[in-house]
């Protein structure tokens, strides 16, 4: 789990991290980043992973500017559909116009709460997001870690992976982005057996593939997205999907 905390005000930042550290430690919850920033653009930067073991407790009120926690939001959205966004707010009045920002907040937490309610709140919501993290198995989650990169997400959302123009990089195309990190393809292809690589610039999620045109030797997904697939993968490929069904 890592746990990223947006909030301006040096009493609140005390505040919560102390509150975070004696709920991770009463509940013996592993952990890898617990991070706090002042600022948006820092917290945005430090961010190099996507998935539901992300925890974003942001502020709504950032240096004056009474919705900048909602545009913030709305950008990790932008990026990453998995992750756990709470408010951590005295502008809870803002919360009916949030599905505006597309943020999908998971929660809103009053500042002016006690500390005994306050700690009850971010407490479930901590809880609630090991739990998300730990309901799904290993091969629900795709999961590459280097010392260039870490991807964390739900396969069923990825679509396939191709060689990017970066050299020593890959592209993945999931149903709602596209993201490049350095990578081998042959180490991706050999992480699950959903994966095939029909092309040697394409590895696909056999998952989501819902269409093969064998004439015009492309594959398609749901989304209108295509790949090649080499003339000598075909018949490989048709036999995965008949065992993949």
């Amino acid at each position: 789990m890592n746990i990223f905390i947006l909030e301006d005000n040096i009493y609140q930042q005390e505040r919560i991290v102390t509150t975070v550290k004696e709920i991770l430690e009463e509940e013996q919850v592993n952990y890898r980043r617990l991070e706090v920033y002042s600022k948006p653009q820092s917290l945005l930067d430090a961010v190099t992973e996507r998935g539901n073991h992300n925890l974003f407790l942001l502020d709504i009120d950032i240096k004056g500017e009474e919705k900048r926690g909602l545009e913030v939001a709305s950008e990790i959205r932008q990026s990453d559909q998995s992750a756990i966004i709470i408010f951590v707010t005295t502008h809870s009045e803002f919360a009916p116009i949030s599905f505006k920002y597309k943020a999908s907040a998971l929660d809103f937490i009053d500042k002016a709460l006690d500390q005994e309610e306050f700690k009850k709140q971010i407490k479930d919501n901590i809880l609630y997001t090991l739990d998300l993290t730990d309901s799904q198995s290993e091969e629900e989650v795709f999961t590459y870690s280097s010392a260039k990169a870490r991807v964390q997400l739900p396969f069923r959302d990825i679509l396939y992976f191709e060689t990017a123009t970066t050299a020593h990089k890959i592209a993945l195309r999931t149903k709602t982005e596209r993201l490049e990190f350095y990578a081998k393809m042959s180490e991706i292809a050999n992480m699950s057996s959903k994966l095939f690589q029909c092309h040697r610039s394409y590895l696909i999620n056999l998952d989501n593939v819902v269409r093969v045109d064998r004439s015009q030797l492309m594959v398609y997904f749901e989304n209108g997205e295509s790949c090649i697939v080499s003339r000598l993968k075909m018949k490989s490929l048709l036999n995965q999907l008949e065992n993949n069904i």
